[in-house]
């Protein structure tokens, strides 16, 4: 079993999709690299810490992106952001089956903070027109770095998000809340507290992501299949656009009192919350969606 936590952004693209299928987009022999970086006399790489692409997934064409931590941490600078783009609107020329991001990354490079925040908005844009164009969007979060800043936005526009309780999903990182509001507010040293509060098991008991499983890159080609299965792509419409805004006023009604996760599953009715971190993605979903349906 290959750990897709431990792997590098092209290890998850050579296993998760079907063998020898993945086709590079600008691949390292064209050497696009970061103008910004190497003034700053910091380092660059050679694809710009992401690969883009096409590749097969069950037979089924997809277009995929990959981001590597190994990298700043996978965050998003000019190239980096633009990759991404281009990527995503070569699939609407294209018409895919669906597109599949591998996000790992901690939000925007210092470095170059207004371009990156800039390509954050175009790929935010990007994603939604893809999904305007009928073609599922699938995000993938399970890497060392998680998924925070603006990509943890980008993630929650696409249409099904995929985590391993490894995996992290949040706006702001919890370095950047303690530093901003103190450790009172969020101690980044708990890492339970972290893992509780912004962890796949979090995020599966909210409904922020669609799927949980365990940290194997076999287990997240299995899911991502499952949602090429499942996912459509509905047309984007304001109803539907304020449904979801009635549902984060609604969250922020119920759970905007509770200080830790432990209370907000209690909240939630399920039993024992103190025993989930122990369970294993299998156990803890069974358990959960048992409980759901009982709840119906």
């Amino acid at each position: 079993m290959s750990s897709y936590l431990e792997s590098t952004a092209r290890e998850r693209l050579a296993r998760l999709f079907d063998a020898g299928s993945f086709q590079e987009f600008l691949p390292p022999s064209s050497r696009i690299v970061s103008p910004h970086l190497g003034q700053l006399n910091a380092p660059v790489a050679f694809d710009d810490g992401v690969a883009v692409g096409r590749a097969l997934l069950d037979n089924r064409p997809v277009f995929v992106a990959a981001q590597e931590g190994g990298f700043m941490g996978g965050a998003v600078g000019e190239v980096h952001g633009a990759k991404l783009v281009g990527m995503l609107r070569r699939a609407i020329l294209k018409a895919p089956d669906a597109v599949v991001l591998l996000l790992e990354t901690g939000g925007v490079r210092l470095h170059e903070a207004n371009a990156g925040l800039i390509a954050v908005s175009e790929v935010m844009r990007a994603v939604l027109d893809v999904r305007a164009a009928g073609i599922p969007v699938i995000a993938l979060v399970g890497g060392a770095n998680g998924c925070f800043g603006g990509m943890g936005i980008v993630a929650r526009c696409t249409n099904a998000v995929i985590m391993s309780e490894e995996g992290r999903l949040a706006m702001s990182g919890p370095e950047v809340i303690e530093t901003a509001s103190g450790v009172e507010e969020f101690d980044a040293r708990d890492r339970a507290l972290v893992w509780r509060t912004t962890g796949g098991k979090h995020r599966y008991l909210l409904g922020d992501c669609q799927a949980l499983v365990a940290d194997s890159i076999d287990d997240f080609r299995a899911a991502a299949i499952a949602q090429l299965e499942t996912t459509i792509s509905p047309a984007l419409t304001l109803d539907a656009l304020e449904q979801e805004q009635a549902l984060l006023a609604a969250r922020l009604e119920n759970f905007g009192h509770v200080r830790e996760p432990y209370d907000l599953w209690r909240t939630l009715g399920v039993p024992d919350p103190e025993a989930l971190p122990l369970l294993e993605a299998e156990a803890f979903v069974a358990l959960v969606d048992s409980h759901r349906l009982g709840a119906r």
